[in-house]
């Protein structure tokens, strides 16, 4: 990635990091429960990155924000309770800073944790007085938070204007999977996205219908597209107000000569409940009291076909109501189909978004795909094709 400035090279730029103060952005906005961290995931995340600069002598401040308070101190979103977590996972004491923009330098090795970034009204104003505050004394900055990448906030594009920045390990990872994804990829390229509502994901279609070679359309949105087409989907969830924008999608979709893989048949059900009883039938012979919750055994094999000719994969959202069987199957057979390509060696894949990495890990499927982004915002924006300011901050940094 050479388009973005690396810990190597920020490193080299410094002349080393022992006794450098420097600040790193990280995503510590984890589930809690009781005062407790409930999932590490995103403390686990930036630990590679901690543990780098610690080990080479830094005296690292870490910023993060917490929840969403409103512009001042709110004691139920302070990052206290995360230190225990964090110093578990690192593997050595962390120290706490009850104001970000006021931070003992920690020794060589050292590690602190500042307070809530939000907990100041300037940060998600992107402040440069904040920003500069923050950045008093210190030496360098690695944002290695690419689920806050798409928000221009103090602590994520502010700093890179005042000091030498750099990518961290975990962002530097991401930005790589999603150069090779979609930024030259090997093709040909294939993109499955689902979800409920078309309306929700406007921008995303319309983009990767110009940048891939087949985009496989599933979940409630596809009934949006099997409507505009004039097959009728009974009850099932469908934006019927968008049958025109639909038909301008794959109208888009022809030019750009890409491929869109609707449902041939679909599961059907009058209820939405675990165990209901359901009914596989062509997409043309949805009954008018039924609602489609999944797609059928035929679409999965023509989805399947379609992993199995191509090169790199991006995944976005689940073919059907994953969360409750029996209207699981579909995904969960189109996910481990990528699994083994994947394994095989034949298939890139790189998925993201919350719903899909609950799909992929419901499927057992996550661990082989080739990355998976935790990005929620973050990764739907880099989808829509629109930049990230706080990657776009470290192609430019000082």
């Amino acid at each position: 990635m050479a388009a973005f400035r690396t810990l190597d090279d920020l490193e080299q730029q410094l002349g080393g990091f022992r006794g450098k103060r420097i600040l790193v952005r990280a995503d510590l906005n984890v589930p809690m429960a009781d005062g407790r961290v409930t999932d590490a995931t995103r403390i686990d995340a930036v630990v590679p990155t901690l543990r780098r600069l610690a080990d080479a002598g830094a005296r690292v401040i870490v910023l993060a924000h917490f929840g969403r308070p409103k512009g001042g101190v709110e004691p139920k979103y302070s990052l206290k309770p995360v230190v225990p977590a964090l110093a578990e996972a690192l593997g050595q004491p962390v120290g706490f800073a009850p104001d970000c923009t006021a931070v003992p330098s920690p020794e060589d090795g050292g590690v602190v944790l500042a307070e809530n970034t939000r907990f100041h009204a300037g940060e998600e104003k992107n402040d440069a007085a904040l920003a500069k505050a923050m950045a008093q004394g210190a030496q360098g900055y690695v944002n290695d938070a690419f689920s806050c990448a798409h928000r221009a906030h103090a602590s994520t594009e502010g700093l890179t204007h005042i000091l030498p920045s750099a990518a961290g390990l975990s962002m530097t990872a991401e930005l790589e999977a999603l150069e090779a994804a979609l930024g030259q990829p090997t093709r040909p390229v294939v993109a499955l996205v689902g979800g409920a509502k078309v309306s929700s994901k406007l921008d995303v279609l319309s983009n990767l219908v110009a940048k891939v070679d087949a985009l496989v359309i599933g979940g409630g949105m596809a009934n949006t597209f099997l409507y505009a087409q004039g097959v009728e989907v009974g009850k099932s969830l469908c934006e019927r107000d968008l049958a025109d924008t639909a038909r301008a999608i794959l109208d888009k979709a022809k030019a750009a000569n890409c491929a869109i893989v609707l449902p041939v048949d679909a599961v059907v059900a009058r209820e939405f409940k675990a165990g209901a009883a359901s009914d596989v039938v062509p997409v043309g012979q949805v009954p008018a009291d039924a609602m489609i919750l999944d797609v059928g055994p035929g679409s999965v094999a023509a989805v399947e076909e379609r992993f199995a000719g191509s090169r790199t994969l991006v995944w976005n959202g689940p073919l059907g109501a994953f969360e409750i069987a029996p209207f699981d199957q579909g995904t969960n057979g189109a996910a481990q189909a990528a699994a083994k390509l994947t394994r095989a060696g034949s298939l890139r894949s790189v998925a993201g978004g919350g719903d899909t990495v609950a799909a992929l890990n419901h499927a057992g499927a996550a661990d082989d795909f080739s990355y998976i982004s935790t990005a929620g915002g973050a990764f739907l924006e880099w989808l829509e094709g629109k930049a990230l300011p706080g990657v776009e901050a470290l192609r430019s940094a000082k």
